[in-house]
């Protein structure tokens, strides 16, 4: 499969995994998981024609490893703006965790912390390199240390997803490194 079509599926995927499964008609048990069989018939039915083989290359050569097959299930493995329970144990961070942003967001993280906006969860990533290609996504990208371990101390919770992404309610900004 072409760079091209391995970035259109992952799309493809991600739209309807992680914000807008209804759109397709699926339906998502309440860990995120929906039947293989059944993602690959409803995005035919939808315009989007979809081979097993294109899927499991998607899965296996994901950068970020967004999305988890268990089975004949699949789901993405964090960012969803839907209603679900990843069931995620609690982690021990390590003592620093990154987030990667722009400057224009830096006035409102510097006065309310981080947020999750529209996701479930604040992501953030286990080094710079990887915050720093998170935040160039969206322009040149900042990256914020995270003192991870005062905030477990002060009792906030972390998980961790199968990629690797680490994930907690919201980082309050005294939190935050700003370098």
């Amino acid at each position: 499969m072409d760079d091209r079509r391995t970035v259109k599926v992952s799309k493809y995927l991600s739209k309807h995994l992680r914000h807008q499964p209804e759109r397709i008609g699926l339906t998502l048990d309440p860990r995120g998981w929906v039947e293989v069989e059944d993602l690959l018939r409803a995005a035919a039915g939808h315009g989007f024609a979809l081979t097993r083989a294109e899927l499991d290359h998607v899965v296996a050569a994901n950068d970020k490893q967004r999305f988890a097959v268990e089975g004949t299930r699949i789901r993405a493995s964090q960012g969803h703006t839907v209603a679900v329970d990843l069931d995620l144990p609690e982690a021990e961070p390590p003592a620093y965790l990154y987030h990667g942003t722009v400057v224009a967001a830096l006035e409102p993280i510097r006065a309310e912390g981080l947020r999750p906006m529209a996701r479930h969860h604040v992501h953030l990533s286990p080094d710079r390199e990887t915050a720093t290609r998170v935040g160039a996504r969206r322009g040149r990208p900042v990256v914020l240390a995270v003192d991870a371990a005062a905030m477990r101390a002060a009792g906030h919770v972390f998980r961790v997803s199968a990629n690797g992404v680490w994930l907690v309610d919201a980082v309050p900004p005294g939190f935050l490194r700003f370098s």
